[in-house]
């Protein structure tokens, strides 16, 4: 499932304090040997000493930044006075961070409260009850609200989050309705589609019958989307003489229509390569409820839905379900 967006990653605008943050970092497995600190208007680069460690002064508006180790993220609360010492493992990312000294109850908090979403999102993507997802979603809430009453916590961190738990509730509860939703189509008869095929003339869900159906939803301008196409395309060389087609469904808007064919040219992108009649109002889109992508889809030889919402290529348990179906 998709992560909650924090609405608060980026810095919110205060006055300057004469002091500066003092940051320090010791981080095994490093995916980087910089670590940037960045908003919408700040950016600072920790460069790792020859021993591999970061340090370093900034001054910086109070507010929430992305400390960035390669392509992996968390979110900081930074204020001028904060004397901040992370250690972590890179292998483990989320699960290792732990901070210490002044700023640690505010960062640690927000530490725990990722890991604790991510829990809940497995959870609440094998729950379709309704009234067991509120009670999820309840136990969670109130157990981040719990963790704010430590009066220790900087005041303005304490009230912003407070305030986001709020959305996070109305977050939740959609993405809950969304996982019954998803649940309830497994075993069902799939949604049709017919889309123009990059190789001339259209295609149809039920040309592929008889056949399991992997179907990669995605867009040109969707960058999540252009990082799987290298592990989908490792995935269809692997499987390319089994039981099994794989369709990439694109839902650029048609403007774009020459630039998906060029990306698709330019790429070599494999397996069979469609382009959606309404981007995202397309029938097969609103049918599955996709709202954001990519999104991935696999379905029987039968056309009967196995999952709404399959493992992604990057995730090696893809291949371990495709391996069990198609021996």
């Amino acid at each position: 499932m998709k992560k909650i967006a924090f609405l608060f990653l980026l810095a919110i605008t205060g006055a300057y304090a004469q002091t500066e943050v003092k940051f320090s970092a010791k981080i095994q497995n490093r995916n980087s040997d910089s670590l940037l600190v960045r908003s919408k208007t700040f950016k600072k680069v920790l460069k790792a000493d020859n021993k591999g460690a970061f340090k370093g002064s900034f001054a910086a508006e109070t507010g929430f930044y992305q400390l960035f180790d390669g392509t992996e993220s968390t979110t900081v609360y930074l204020k001028n006075g904060f004397d901040l010492a992370l250690t972590m493992d890179a292998k483990m990312f989320d699960e290792s961070i732990v901070y210490k000294g002044k700023g640690e109850k505010e960062n640690n908090y927000l530490a725990k409260k990722a890991l604790d979403t991510e829990v809940l999102y497995e959870k609440l993507s094998k729950t379709e009850k309704g009234s067991d997802q509120k009670t999820l979603i309840d136990a969670f809430i109130s157990g981040s609200e719990q963790q704010l009453k430590d009066q220790g916590l900087d005041a303005s961190f304490a009230d912003i989050m407070t305030k986001e738990l709020e959305a996070d509730r109305k977050e939740l509860t959609a993405m809950g309705e969304q996982v019954a939703k998803m649940m309830k189509m497994t075993g069902q008869p799939s949604p049709l589609f017919t889309y123009e095929n990059f190789k001339g003339g259209n295609t149809s869900l039920a040309d592929f019958k008889g056949k399991y159906v992997y179907i990669d939803v995605w867009a040109t301008w969707c960058g999540p989307c252009r990082q799987e196409i290298p592990f989908l395309q490792k995935v269809e060389e692997k499987y390319h003489d089994k039981n099994i087609a794989f369709v990439s469904i694109s839902i650029d808007k048609a403007k774009d229509h020459e630039k998906w064919k060029k990306m698709v040219k330019d790429k070599s992108l494999g397996g069979v390569q469609l382009f959606a009649d309404k981007d995202w109002s397309s029938d097969f889109i609103l049918a599955y409820g996709i709202d954001s992508i990519p999104r991935f889809i696999l379905i029987g030889p039968d056309g009967k839905v196995i999952n709404a919402d399959a493992l992604r290529p990057s995730d090696p348990a893809l291949q371990a379900q495709l391996d069990s179906l198609l021996k």
